[in-house]
């Protein structure tokens, strides 16, 4: 039977313009694009227009021109900007195809029921739309108080909706990119030396002398400056340590390559610890200065040596010992890069709590070559009245779990949107600005559930994406390079912010997240929340607040100020005090003792594969971000679909080829929607194998990414819970390989 909350495809709509044919030229993938349709144009017929790019996190300031004729023809990087030096990666240059996509939302869509129970989506117009989103909130509000209406959101367009949200009195709100990402990190290195380690990250990599990578695919990631500053750092004799069950490129770039066993990596770390402690190789003198514990760590990891951890790892006591010693040799020029996506195995707060510990054994913190103390600027808020208080928030949600959360945990919203879960505050409806649930979240049953059980769904999105399938009203949004957004502003080693402006008029009939998020507010009476006719109003008055001005950041783009903090690293003997309990670098962290958790990390083992089953680890390839680039025009064409690393030792007990497709099966049965290619290859462990994440869409609306690859995000329906910040551990899951079509074989297909 099809229900109101049935999976439909985007109909085509409004009249699609011819796309930009381009590709990217230039050396490792940094380039330009030009346009091959119209043919060369030079930079005195361009007009340049400030922006900072969407495609991923990192922001990178750029510059779009624009011809004679109102079309987009190249962005190329800000040279002042410290996020990318001028230089932009594939997708930053590629950005510009998310414009002249013929696939985009054009127009706003609403969900319709025929009268045999089919669905499908009609066209509508703003006014129509706007109304259902604004109408339905006050509904929720009336029936179940606005704290039911719940928010998952991702980058700065969801920022347009969080401040919505607020002004309505609900924050009941989640991103994927805590629990889903980077939030064990954010609580360890808090807990440990009472700082976040920011983003970007703070690590001093241009003047380093040693890095260490444990599961960090810098180069793959795109990390724009870590990446440049790494090939620097390389040039200039410093030495690499890859921890990774597959070689990957930063692999390839170093000087030691440790494939460990995977879950076993903070044993390998304990040791480490070891080694620095029990051989005298730790900072003395800041250890004994700044830090507290560390009589309870060296007793602690007495009995963690690399003969201990060799057994766990299957990394050679004696390459444990070396690296280690490579560590100290360099301290304290050496960055343990705290990771992007460390939600690995549910203990990963810990995992990046023996990292921090690491990092201040060495004295690394606050020290060139290691982590520098950065500093941003805050940008005034525009004149509003003070938000309403919330009977309840995402805090509630969470009913005492993960004391150390500092954002809402996407699976805690998911869950209280269904009511056998009985949860105290019920979720009845969502926004979701900016995210691809059925792609980001592990446990794709629970999601689609969850989907099923809500009153009302609206989506804001530039793409239509898998999650645009499930919504009741489609608000199609402007792309990064037709609209104002926030002003840019990220802690760096010199405080600076970025200017984004639209280079274009929004094409087609779509708008801006700001003037989405405005026109609902004002159909719901909260108009002093919204008292700007455009956003440049608001951008201008925080400029000026700020010691500058719309017009000028409109010629610069980018604007640095002097540090009012102090230098960026601390001086010998410097007296600092930390946030933290103590006022000192907590190797023992008080902060988790007085919350029942471990003060010390320790190695716990985790399940490994039954028989015939291998590890499934994902990552990220440098002309994609997650699955919101996969259809991009100019970027599909640089990978158009990923594949499954396989060893070839499975391979022959297979007998997978390479370029065979398979389908996958995981530990719980479920099978991938389309197949994948087999990739064989020395460069994974035998029980493990690797994909891309981001592929195997099933919208047919998307038409380069529709069953391209597989989708990893189908396999992930095992979660290892973290209970200190309820990140969702993913890589317990396994697979198997079907080398049949399971339809043809009328198995059932769970995806």
């Amino acid at each position: 039977m099809k229900t109101r909350r049935d999976f439909i495809r985007i109909s085509a709509v409004g009249t699609g313009a011819a796309a930009l044919s381009i590709k990217a030229f230039g050396s490792n993938g940094f380039g330009l694009f030009k346009s091959e349709t119209e043919g060369p144009v030079s930079d005195e017929d361009l007009t340049p227009y400030p922006t900072y790019c969407e495609v991923c996190f990192w922001k990178c300031a750029a510059w779009a021109y624009v011809d004679k004729s109102g079309r987009i023809r190249k962005v190329i990087g800000n040279k002042n900007d410290p996020h990318c030096n001028g230089r932009l990666c594939p997708r930053g240059t590629g950005g510009v195809g998310m414009v002249y996509d013929e696939d985009r939302l054009k127009t706003p869509l609403i969900r319709e029921t025929k009268k045999d129970g089919s669905q499908y989506f009609r066209e509508a117009s703003w006014e129509e739309a706007l109304d259902l989103v604004a109408g339905k909130m006050k509904e929720v509000k009336e029936k179940y108080g606005p704290e039911a209406f719940g928010l998952f959101n991702h980058g700065t367009p969801g920022g347009h909706f969080h401040h919505l949200l607020r002004a309505y009195g609900s924050e009941t709100n989640a991103e994927p990119a805590f629990a889903n990402c980077r939030g064990p990190r954010s609580s360890a290195y808090f807990s440990t030396f009472g700082a976040y380690i920011g983003s970007p990250e703070s690590t001093d990599i241009r003047d380093t002398r040693c890095l260490v990578l444990i599961g960090s695919h810098l180069g793959e990631n795109m990390h724009n400056s870590q990446v440049q500053e790494m090939s620097d750092a390389i040039d200039n004799g410093a030495a690499i340590i890859t921890v990774d069950p597959r070689f990957s490129t930063a692999a390839a770039h170093s000087s030691y390559w440790l494939p460990i066993k995977p879950a076993t990596d903070i044993a390998l770390l304990m040791a480490w610890i070891h080694v620095l402690i029990y051989e005298g190789l730790y900072n003395k003198e800041f250890v004994e200065k700044y830090t507290f514990g560390f009589e309870y760590l060296k007793e602690h990891v007495k009995n963690m040596t690399p003969e201990w951890a060799y057994g766990i790892t299957t990394i050679e006591p004696e390459q444990i010992r070396k690296t280690a010693r490579e560590m100290a040799g360099a301290a304290p020029a050496v960055v343990i890069h705290p990771g992007r996506h460390v939600v690995w195995y549910g203990d990963d707060t810990q995992r990046e709590r023996a990292m921090a510990i690491l990092t201040a054994l060495l004295g690394a913190w606050g020290k060139r070559g290691g982590l520098y103390l950065p500093e941003g600027i805050s940008v005034p808020h525009f004149p509003q009245p003070e938000y309403p208080e919330p009977e309840w928030t995402w805090k509630d949600l969470n009913y005492g779990k993960y004391p150390l959360a500092t954002m809402g945990i996407t699976t805690e919203l998911l869950k209280a949107s269904i009511p056998r879960y009985n949860y105290e505050h019920q979720v009845k409806a969502w926004l979701v600005a900016g995210t691809n649930l059925p792609l980001s979240m592990p446990d794709k049953p629970l999601f689609k559930e969850a989907a099923a059980s809500v009153e009302f769904i609206a989506v804001m999105d530039t793409m239509p994406m898998d999650i645009t399938g499930y919504a009741d009203v489609i608000l199609p949004e402007a792309t990064y390079l037709e609209r104002y957004d926030a002003i840019r502003s990220a802690p760096n080693r010199e405080p600076n912010i970025a200017l984004r402006m639209p280079a274009i008029e929004p094409k087609y009939d779509t708008k801006p997240g700001w003037w989405i998020a405005k026109h609902i507010g004002e159909r719901l009476g909260l108009h002093d929340y919204f008292n700007y006719d455009d956003y440049a109003e608001v951008i201008d008055w925080q400029l000026k607040k700020m010691g500058t001005s719309l017009e000028e950041m409109k010629k610069i783009g980018l604007k640095k100020f002097p540090r009012k903090s102090g230098p960026l690293y601390l001086g010998d003997g410097e007296d600092f005090t930390f946030n933290t309990n103590t006022g000192k670098v907590e190797l023992y962290s008080t902060d988790f003792a007085d919350h029942g958790f471990d003060a010390l990390p320790k190695y716990t083992k985790h399940p490994e594969p039954p028989q015939n089953f291998y590890r499934l680890i994902y990552g990220r390839a440098p002309m994609h971000t997650f699955s919101r680039t996969s259809n991009n025009p100019n970027l599909s064409d640089l990978m158009s679909e990923n594949s499954v690393w396989v060893n070839p030792k499975v391979a022959d007990l297979w007998g997978l080829k390479k370029g065979q497709e398979v389908w996958l099966k995981n530990q719980d049965g479920h099978i991938t929607s389309f197949p994948v290619k087999v990739r064989v290859t020395e460069r994974i462990r035998w029980d493990s194998v690797y994909m891309v994440h981001g592929f195997g869409h099933n919208n047919k609306k998307l038409s380069r990414a529709f069953g391209r690859g597989a989708s990893d995000t189908e396999m992930i329906t095992n979660v290892a819970v973290d209970p200190i910040m309820g990140g969702t551990g993913m890589r317990g899951n396994f697979i198997t390989f079907l080398t049949e079509d399971p339809a043809l074989e009328g198995k059932e297909v769970k995806a």
